[in-house]
């Protein structure tokens, strides 16, 4: 036994766990010694995140002569630098089935990230049962094809369609299930309703929410639709509703409208628009948006809920107690508070993870972009010069999986793992030198994945 070895044996083998008021909420003390093995933390979450850890403890664990289980003796002090510590995942896109989403959070948990951001409707799919809405999952949940290829250049191209319809959806039971699993293991769950644009599945599904006169069908290409939701009582009415829903079924404290990439061209070239713009005063299209973001936040903030967006909600003059998700380039934290929005940092340049990984000619089909597990590793989520006011703005970090080119649960592990492992270290805090980081990886982190079933991108 090496020094500094523990024997575990009779009533100090069990794990003894408390709460102490002189910890904060995430802060846990893991202490095994002589005495046997205590976890002590802020709150319920701190011992889950204190629980991660001692199942770290125990993988190094050996089983001497007469049959006791020693462990490498410990003290640690463990605290996250951010409270949000998320990923995004996009099931419009393709559709993430809900035991995929539970492995995945097994994942999150392992890696003590605590936020799952359900990308939940697009243009090629809405993915949430709403009463009273049935067309959104029966027709919008569904597309008669998907492209095959990179739509930049495949677009028009006969050969480049899937011949198979692609869809599914939550009922509204599976995502309750979904939530209480989650919790379970100290990961929240965050929905998005992407609006009032990235809306043309739920226009297929009703037509009268948009700007045309004539029917359209569920997006099957990527890009940006320019179907939008149109400025009427109907479309207002459909987001309210929704949202409603969405709160009751989503305990979550935070509700993502989305509200990015989001074309004034249909409003430009409609009637309707124009008279809904003099009937408030607006003086341009775009202001339009700020109307349905404004709406969609009474809702949300009635429920005592706080609204979260990505960053060009700015462009729409969001309610102060805004939450803005930053994800384009020069979107940072000072961005943010010269908008005066608290925020969490998103940026596409290393935490978008359906980027290539390495050399486009050996990796499979990505959008674009390229984000080495260095170059995650290397995130800087804040300045170097950050002020404590914009530290204080800073709600942490969030990783983002879009899957227009990820189809299946094999390709999004392998997207995301170890890049994920890299995004945990950012948005905990105890990022060291690459090299080491690298080095754990490949000496005891990546069988904890094996272990798991769970699918990466080996080192190279």
């Amino acid at each position: 036994m090496a020094r500094g070895d523990v024997v575990l044996d009779g009533p100090a083998a069990a794990l003894t766990e408390s709460i102490s008021d002189s910890l904060g909420d995430e802060a846990y003390r893991l202490v095994v010694d002589a005495d046997g093995a205590s976890l002590t933390a802020g709150s319920d979450r701190g011992l889950l995140l204190g629980r991660s850890t001692w199942s770290q403890v125990l993988d190094a664990a050996t089983t001497d002569a007469a049959g006791r289980t020693v462990v490498p003796g410990v003290r640690i002090e463990d605290e996250p630098a951010h409270s949000w510590r998320g990923l995004m995942v996009d099931c419009s896109r393709h559709f993430t089935p809900v035991a995929e989403l539970r492995k995945l959070i097994d994942v999150l948990a392992l890696h003590r990230m605590n936020r799952l951001h359900l990308h939940l409707t697009d243009d090629q799919g809405w993915r949430v049962e709403i009463a009273g809405w049935p067309l959104l999952t029966e027709v919008g949940g569904y597309r008669p094809r998907t492209l095959v290829g990179h739509h930049r250049r495949s677009e028009g191209s006969e050969s480049a369609w899937t011949d198979e319809p692609h869809g599914g959806y939550y009922t509204q039971d599976e995502l309750r299930g979904l939530i209480t699993y989650g919790a379970s293991r100290g990961v929240e769950l965050i929905p998005e309703i992407d609006l009032p644009g990235h809306m043309q599945a739920a226009i297929a599904a009703y037509p009268e929410l948009g700007n045309l006169d004539e029917p359209i069908g569920v997006r099957e290409t990527w890009g940006i639709s320019d179907h939008v939701l149109a400025p009427t009582e109907i479309a207002f009415r459909f987001v309210r509703e929704v949202l409603t829903q969405v709160i009751d079924i989503f305990p979550a404290q935070w509700l993502h409208i989305g509200g990015d990439e989001c074309p004034t061209i249909e409003w430009e070239g409609s009637q309707q628009a124009r008279e809904f713009m003099s009937e408030r005063g607006l003086t341009s299209e775009r202001q339009i948006q700020r109307e349905f973001i404004t709406a969609a936040h009474e809702v949300i903030s009635a429920a005592g809920r706080t609204l979260i967006g990505w960053d060009e909600i700015v462009e729409a003059e969001p309610p102060a107690d805004s939450v803005a998700m930053l994800w384009r380039a020069g979107a940072d934290v000072p961005f943010s508070q010269r908008h005066g929005l608290t925020c969490v940092y998103a940026n596409s340049a290393t935490l978008y993870l359906d980027h290539y990984q390495e050399d486009p000619e050996t990796e499979p089909l990505a959008i674009g972009g390229l984000s080495t597990l260095a170059d995650v590793y290397g995130t800087e989520e804040l300045p170097a010069d950050a002020t404590p006011e914009q530290t204080e703005l800073l709600l942490g970090v969030q990783a983002q999986l879009w899957r227009e080119y990820v189809p299946t649960q094999e390709h999004l592990e392998y997207m995301l793992f170890p890049r994920l492992c890299a995004v945990s270290e950012v948005a905990w805090g105890t990022r060291t030198d690459y090299v080491q980081f690298v080095h754990r990886l490949g000496n005891g982190h990546l069988a904890r994945l094996d272990r798991l079933g769970v699918g990466y991108r080996p080192l190279t």
